[in-house]
């Protein structure tokens, strides 16, 4: 096995162990963010390159038919150059590592599919997916694919109208960064005419409390949680780092940059997710 270079700082006085020593001993979760997903051209929310970027609320969301609009416009872009995306190293590492039975399971931050894609089968998407939309009114679940084709014949030339030359810059949650959206047609749910949204968890919005459940049953059965490329900035994917450290769960921390859980850390490594995850196999 490769060692892993990069630099790395003990934390925690409470283990010795380091990722290396909890890799071999097994039953380990992963706890993934946005960092996950930067080798694949996704950017980041907050990695110390990102530039600012400022979130829709769920509040937003259903309290502006304005804005919604404009949301819808970004997205129509920028959904199809997320789906476009492929797995990148870490994403294939980590997927090899549950089939040799040293990773059970990843919680995932990310809205993008791609540990689904790379192949890891004991997911929990913390934050929805993008490939999916809901209806607010009746519930409904549809495609995002056949959501796209009822706004494509809404909207005729709209992406040729936006994008230009050098194509068009795309947010982590596939909102594509457009400015001019006021010609941009809605559609409403097909069964009773309702809102639809990407069922995806907003900033302001909740975790469902099932799939919250589900993730800390998958953190007590482990043997050690690993962080990897998230800043642990909100608190939806804090408090699983926060549940094992207070249940004696060894918790490391891979991330280029600090984040709000490295106290809780036995061993923090700064370095990118590929190149670590890669070094294990």
């Amino acid at each position: 096995m490769t060692s892993v270079s990069p630099r790395s700082l003990d934390r925690s006085p409470r283990s010795a162990l380091s990722l290396q020593d909890a890799m071999a001993d097994g039953r380990v979760v992963a706890l993934t963010g946005a960092g996950m997903s930067t080798d694949s051209g996704i950017p980041d929310y907050r990695g110390p390159d990102s530039p600012p970027r400022d979130p829709m609320t769920f509040q937003q969301f259903i309290g502006d038919d304005d804005f919604r609009r404009h949301y819808w416009a970004r997205n129509h872009v920028g959904w199809r150059h997320m789906d476009a995306t492929r797995p990148n190293a870490g994403h294939r590492a980590l997927a090899e590592l549950e089939r040799m039975g040293t990773v059970t399971g990843v919680i995932t931050q990310n809205v993008d599919m791609l540990h689904t894609k790379a192949g890891s089968r004991s997911v929990i998407d913390l934050h929805g997916v993008y490939g999916r939309v809901r209806c607010l009114d009746c519930d409904r679940l549809v495609s995002r694919v056949a959501l796209d084709e009822r706004l494509t014949a809404a909207n005729p030339g709209f992406i040729e109208s936006v994008v230009g030359a050098d194509g068009v810059e795309i947010a982590p949650d596939a909102d594509a960064i457009i400015e001019s959206t006021a010609h941009f047609r809605m559609v409403g749910c097909e069964v009773c005419g309702g809102i639809l949204k990407p069922d995806i968890v907003y900033f302001g919005e909740s975790v469902p409390k099932p799939r919250v459940r589900s993730a800390y049953d998958m953190v007590d059965a482990a043997r050690s949680l690993v962080v990897l490329g998230s800043s642990l900035t909100v608190m939806s994917g804090l408090r699983f780092v926060r549940h094992a450290w207070k249940n004696d769960i060894p918790v490391f921390i891979v991330n280029r940059g600090r984040t709000r859980g490295d106290e809780f850390a036995a061993q923090k490594i700064e370095a990118g997710c590929s190149e670590v995850l890669a070094s294990f196999l």
